[in-house]
């Protein structure tokens, strides 16, 4: 699934776009980066309420390519910025992880990248 289907299917503002429509392959939504860096394989898309730059060294570490925060959390600058040097999409929905995780589930993206 493109990146811009998953923007349109969570109604989610894109913040930085990483500078390409990225194919993602899985999804996995978590708020424990410990968890993300003990189940997550490559390209998958992280979903997380937590607002912190270890969000994306954690995505960093892990090849993710793309992160979206939920509950309409919205990074800091300093998040962004560590973003793009990295070249991590972000994108913000107002649902919250449930609700965003089934939505991408329904529309076909599942969590086989996740052990």
């Amino acid at each position: 699934m493109k990146l811009s289907k998953v923007a349109e299917i969570l109604g989610a503002e894109i913040l930085y776009d990483g500078g390409e429509d990225i194919e993602i392959e899985s999804a996995c939504g978590s708020d424990l980066m410990s968890d993300v860096m003990a189940f997550v394989k490559e390209n998958v898309l992280l979903l997380t309420g937590l607002v912190s730059p270890q969000v994306i060294r954690t995505a960093e570490m892990m090849d993710i390519r793309a992160v979206v925060f939920v509950r309409g959390k919205v990074p800091a600058q300093n998040i962004l910025e560590l973003a793009r040097e990295k070249g991590i999409a972000v994108m913000s929905t107002n649902y919250p992880m449930f609700i965003a995780c089934g939505k991408l589930y329904s529309e076909g993206l599942t969590g086989k990248g996740v052990r």
